[in-house]
């Protein structure tokens, strides 16, 4: 797995975690989003590499900062040879 995935796989699971918590179901944060269903399902599973504005729209439903769901999320430099 790389590196780049264990950080999506790590941010869906923060919004999976956030969305359960309130008791919403993914077509919910879906519809209230205006995202489809499957869409939201990937970006938990982090097989999706979301829009800094869909991650604003999903945050803002979830009623939390977009910056506290990506906090200590790290990518390291790519280096060109």
């Amino acid at each position: 797995m790389t590196p780049d995935k264990k950080i999506l796989i790590q941010l869906g699971g923060r919004i999976r975690d956030v969305r359960k918590g309130l008791g919403i179901s993914q077509e919910e944060l879906a519809h209230l989003s205006g995202m489809h269903r499957t869409y939201v399902s990937s970006v938990e599973r982090g097989e999706r590499n979301i829009s800094v504005l869909n991650l604003l729209s999903l945050a803002g439903v979830l009623g939390v900062d977009a910056g506290d769901l990506v906090t200590g999320l790290t990518r390291a430099p790519r280096i060109k040879p």
